[in-house]
């Protein structure tokens, strides 16, 4: 554990207010916010390109982000990083008797329906208030896509879902016209609301198939990188930017880029 101590030990120096870094000793909790989640994402994009070398110093970045958080609590007297791995510690013991007492689960949904009980009772103990509703605790900062499948992925378990694919299938086709009713009557607020219900029932239709859709957008993000820059570099090899393009030329180049690059 020399290397946490080491790393502890820097970001104490860091935080200084006398001899560490002005910008970090200037940082609090909402100012690391988006360094925060950026470093979240960064994780997840090294995963998604399989390239483990830049995993590990992601992750590294991502732990001085829990880090800093918790050097900054350390100076407040609310916790330290000790305290911080002990909470840890101690929910993964509590959540997982099956591992650490000797309790079965006959099944995974038996098994499910218990974490989502010790979940339930965490945040009830924590807030000292019974649970609102079965939505209650899925967190409003999540991405929207994320925090959509967690809602719908809540209320399935408790019942609210359909049985099989098919209607799932329907929903996104009347959301579809109703979003094209609703760019028909020109109404900026509707059409907004109704393409927020498109993409929430594509994510129950990603759900549904058992596809992460934060996943799935960031991988088609990546792939209209590759085939928009096979474009450019297309055009660029004439001469010519993407607006001396017509759209029946662009849209060869992109079936070009779609057979070249994927």
């Amino acid at each position: 554990m020399k290397n946490t101590r080491r790393l502890l030990d820097i970001m104490a120096r860091l935080r200084d207010p006398k001899t560490g870094c002005p910008w970090d000793v200037q940082q609090d909790f909402a100012s690391l916010v988006p360094y925060t989640l950026e470093e979240a994402y960064e994780v997840a994009d090294a995963i998604e390109r399989g390239d483990f070398g830049d995993l590990r110093d992601e992750l590294g970045d991502l732990l001085l982000q829990v880090a800093f958080h918790a050097r900054v609590a350390e100076e407040r007297g609310l916790f330290d990083f000790e305290d911080v791995a002990e909470a840890i510690s101690e929910k993964l013991i509590r959540r997982h008797p099956h591992v650490f007492a000797d309790v079965r689960f006959e099944s995974d949904e038996e098994r499910l329906h218990f974490w989502e009980h010790s979940k339930l009772a965490e945040r009830r103990e924590k807030t000292g208030e019974e649970a609102k509703g079965a939505l209650s605790g899925v967190a409003a900062s999540l991405p929207a896509l994320v925090r959509a499948q967690k809602l719908q992925k809540r209320a399935a378990r408790h019942g609210f879902d359909w049985n099989e694919i098919r209607p799932v299938f329907d929903k996104v086709m009347e959301e579809l016209d109703e979003t094209k009713a609703a760019l028909d009557s020109g109404n900026k607020q509707h059409i907004e609301e109704e393409i927020g219900d498109l993409l929430f029932v594509v994510v129950n239709l990603a759900r549904h198939l058992k596809v992460d859709a934060e996943s799935a957008l960031r991988a088609s993000n990546r792939k209209f990188i590759r085939r928009f820059r096979h474009i450019e570099e297309r055009l660029a090899a004439h001469g010519r930017a993407m607006a001396d393009g017509s759209p029946e030329e662009l849209d060869g180049l992109w079936e070009e880029a779609k057979r070249i690059v994927g």
